[in-house]
């Protein structure tokens, strides 16, 4: 399953990418992750938020299940998760997962979306977004696969 990440901000801080490697190590084939980083805008508010989901929506896949991480989202648990992604998988596409600028993102992209998701009702830091993602990506793999990670 061909995972991208597409998240505005700055490159991840060592202590965030210390812990992402450390689950991407464990991610094993047909799971395959790639994250792609795409700058804030130098913009605030509403004009911020336009220019980063103009950004984001030129670097989405037609073809892509995309899921946007948002804290109004739909809070699932993390076998939904991987109950989710296996959907994506078995319908052939890839899955794209958004993780908008601090202003958040617009309109077009919350259209654009397949699945809006909230971590939480809580809002996090990106950066600590990002290493719960990747825990939460390795975590469904595990599901999915049958395996004792994740405990009920």
């Amino acid at each position: 399953m061909s995972v991208r990440i597409l998240a505005v901000g700055k490159k991840h801080e060592s202590w965030v990418a210390d812990g992402i490697a450390r689950y991407e190590k464990r991610l094993k084939k047909p799971m395959d992750l790639a994250w792609q980083l795409l700058p804030h805008s130098a913009r605030e508010g509403e004009h911020a938020r336009a220019e980063e989901s103009e950004r984001i929506l030129a670097k989405l896949d037609r073809g892509a299940f995309v899921v946007l991480l948002d804290e109004r989202g739909t809070n699932v648990d993390s076998p939904g998760l991987a109950a989710t992604l296996r959907g994506a998988q078995d319908a052939g596409r890839a899955v794209t997962i958004v993780i908008g600028g601090a202003y958040g993102v617009d309109a077009r992209v919350h259209e654009r979306a397949d699945f809006v998701w909230s971590l939480s009702k809580l809002v996090f830091p990106h950066q600590m977004v990002r290493l719960i993602l990747a825990e939460q990506l390795y975590r469904a793999q595990e599901i999915l696969a049958g395996r004792p990670y994740h405990h009920v």
